[in-house]
């Protein structure tokens, strides 16, 4: 037979710039993945684009993919847990399921002048009341506006209820269930600037400022909670929906972040800070979002973020657009060439900057170049540049009033050591991997393991989370001022 634990749980991963599908056994371990990248779209300077039908194309085949070989094994799918990049926006006909324009992206900064308005207007403070986000085009209310204003017809046919909005999660639910089904959870939905994270429902007054109908809007449920059934014809059979959670709510699930003061940092295509504050919301003095963390059995517990728009993205572009590195892998090998960076830094600020400085016009910069610099210096600048922003949310959590004596690490980028140990020195304290590296996946399985009684309690989930290596900071003091001096330095040249 197998190693696997009975049940299985299928989680769909749908992420920046590849969907993800993995197949779970009940202990957590991985049966089976399948992962595939699908295109970017820049259509203009700071706009960001995917294709809709491509994130469901894409979605559906790693799930397949995943499905039958998790099957033939012998154990059975018994729920799907769905996590997903949040902010991105979606419109759709109710009617047919067919897009009315591309996503537009999280990342995308095409209604900084929008924002830019209203910030004017004094309406800042009321919307962060509200919903515990700063007025940025990151989040998803400004981006559906502008699809309502710049497709023909859109607005008037939302006002009807004929239009669908939803971020990724609710339009894949939407697919899956063949069209039966328009919800999101909770924590995606806090993430649209539309949604009262107080009175956990949508605020009126938001609606009436962004100008969203709300005809147009999804049910919202609790993260483990009924989803509906996928179409048979999908997977040869009905499965329930029964997990979903936006993808840094579901990475500190899959990381057991459920007291107060745990602390994770995913690093994907940008990077992620979240810290788990109980179940009252607190207010950030220092640019920092306070968010939902999860929702289950109708009970709300929050957390405060910080959120950087390019990490992993720094290493793609030294990939596929400076053609420095073949594979993420070789940047630490590059980096470990040079005992310092002599000086170079980067500052990704491809689409802005986010947490704590909420720039939407600040641009990249490269700093420190001399005639010497070459492949290692960019390798080395760009790894370290997510590290100085991750020092920097650390900074504005430990004003607000939190101070982690550990911090939990998981995505892609922190398989590279160099990077997780010049993480522990920067913020001088410890860094812990677990075993299990795509958290954000677990967690969305383990959501939907709650719902389907493959766990019963958030115990469970704790006793399962499993250590791989411990980063212990060794750096001196002075070289890590140094270091963060250069930093500062770099950084005001960007901001100014």
């Amino acid at each position: 037979m197998t190693d696997f634990e009975a049940p299985f749980i299928l989680a769909i991963d749908q992420g920046t710039t590849s969907s993800r599908a993995i197949v779970f056994d009940s202990n957590g371990k991985s049966v089976a993945v399948a992962q595939k990248e699908f295109a970017q779209h820049y259509p203009a300077d700071g706009w960001v684009e995917h294709d809709p039908e491509e994130i469901w194309a894409t979605t559906l085949e790693t799930a397949r993919k995943v499905f039958e070989k998790a099957e033939s094994t012998g154990g059975e799918i018994a729920a799907i847990g769905i996590t997903n990049q949040r902010e991105t926006t979606i419109l759709w006909d109710r009617a047919t399921g067919k897009p009315i324009h591309n996503a537009i992206v999280w990342q995308d900064r095409r209604t900084a002048d929008i924002c830019a308005s209203m910030k004017e207007e004094g309406l800042e403070e009321h919307i962060t009341a509200r919903t515990g986000l700063v007025l940025d085009p990151y989040f998803s209310a400004s981006k559906a506006a502008w699809i309502l204003d710049n497709v023909e017809g859109a607005r008037a046919r939302a006002d009807k209820g004929e239009i669908a909005f939803g971020t990724v999660d609710c339009f894949l639910i939407s697919r899956l269930t063949g069209g039966e089904v328009h919800a999101t959870d909770a924590t995606n939905a806090s993430r649209t600037s539309l949604y009262n994270i107080h009175d956990n429902k949508w605020d009126d007054a938001l609606l009436n400022k962004f100008r969203v109908p709300s005809a147009c809007l999804p049910d919202v449920r609790d993260c483990a909670a009924d989803y509906g059934m996928t179409d048979p014809d999908l997977f040869g059979r009905a499965i329930p929906i029964a997990g979903v959670a936006g993808d840094q709510q579901a990475a500190a699930f899959g990381q057991a972040c459920f007291n107060v003061g745990d602390i994770k940092s995913t690093y994907g295509t940008g990077c992620f800070v979240l810290v788990h504050t109980g179940g009252a919301p607190v207010a950030s003095n220092n640019k920092l979002l306070t968010t939902i963390a999860y929702r289950l059995g109708g009970k709300t517990r929050y957390a405060l973020e910080g959120s950087i728009f390019v990490a992993g993205a720094a290493i793609q572009w030294l990939r596929d657009e400076l053609g420095i590195i073949k594979n993420a892998a070789d940047t630490a090998e590059l980096a470990e060439t040079i005992e310092t960076n002599e000086g170079v830094y980067l500052v990704p600020a491809f689409t802005g900057l986010g947490a704590p400085h909420w720039d939407p016009h600040a641009r990249g910069l490269i700093t420190g170049l001399t005639r010497g610099a070459g492949r290692a210096h960019f390798a080395r600048a760009a790894l370290e540049s997510v590290v100085y922003q991750t020092a920097d949310l650390m900074d504005a959590i430990s004003k607000d009033g939190v101070c982690p004596k550990t911090l939990r690490v998981d995505g892609g980028m922190v398989a590279n050591d160099w990077t997780m140990q010049f993480l522990a020195d920067i913020l001088n304290v410890p860094v812990e991997r677990p075993r299990v590296l795509e958290t954000t996946a677990l967690g969305a399985a383990y959501l939907a393991g709650l719902q389907a009684g493959v766990y019963q309690s958030t115990d469970e989930i704790i006793d399962r989370w499993r250590l791989d290596a411990r980063f212990q900071p060794a750096m001196g003091n002075e070289d890590r001022r140094q270091n963060l001096a250069g930093w500062q330095e770099a950084l005001r040249r960007t901001l100014r």
